[in-house]
């Protein structure tokens, strides 16, 4: 278990649009850009194992793309590489961080300094959220998911404790980049299930649509 004193000072960022990690979920990757697979080389060498998944932004001129502040970062806990030496890795959500600055030095890849002061609860126990009515926002679920042609494992979703469904849902729901960072960025899980519950409701209303499977 991570704590405060273990998180380094600086982080490589891999921004990918709408890929969102959160506190003790897994994000299964696919490394194969050659900047990439040079940053997942490094990082494999550090005691700490962290890569910080982050949202682009829209940012007008500049040789860099803009960055949202606030991205989650990932252990590397999974991983194997495939013939053609492409790697696929499992992240394990550790804690958000805030940007302060890009890094010094030169690598193929973006690092940043950041800063994990105000997310203290992401090193901490499993989040509960007491308002939840689990049943209410399972028959929601079931109204989107039909609506958006998207199919789960529902005996999984009905066993899978409160902060896992939150989160896993936050994750793979086929939300905008933009309501991925405000899911990511909400400051307890009570407030990510409110989130959530109006992001299904406005693509229930026609705000939204998406298709696909979840497992």
């Amino acid at each position: 278990m991570f704590s405060a004193a273990d998180l380094p000072s600086t982080l490589p960022v891999f921004p990918l649009p709408g890929a969102l990690l959160l506190p003790r979920a897994r994000l299964p990757l696919h490394i194969f850009e050659p900047r990439y697979l040079a940053m997942l080389d490094d990082t494999l060498k550090t005691s700490h194992r962290l890569i910080g998944m982050i949202q682009p932004s829209e940012a007008p001129g500049g040789k860099e793309k803009g960055l949202h502040a606030i991205g989650c970062a990932g252990r590397v806990t999974g991983f194997s590489e495939t013939e053609d030496g492409r790697y696929m890795i499992t992240l394990s959500g550790i804690s958000r961080f805030r940007i302060r600055s890009e890094a010094s030095g030169f690598t193929a890849y973006r690092r940043m300094d950041v800063s994990w002061e105000g997310f203290g609860r992401d090193l901490g126990a499993v989040e509960t959220d007491p308002g939840f009515d689990r049943g209410c926002f399972l028959d929601l679920l079931g109204r989107y998911f039909e609506q958006s042609g998207l199919s789960t494992d529902w005996d999984s979703l009905k066993e899978a404790e409160n902060e896992l469904l939150i989160n896993s849902l936050s994750m793979l729901c086929p939300f905008d980049p933009e309501d991925k960072q405000a899911l990511l960025e909400a400051p307890s899980l009570q407030t990510r299930r409110e989130t959530l519950v109006t992001l299904i409701e406005f693509a229930l209303r026609g705000g939204g649509q998406g298709e696909g499977a979840m497992q």
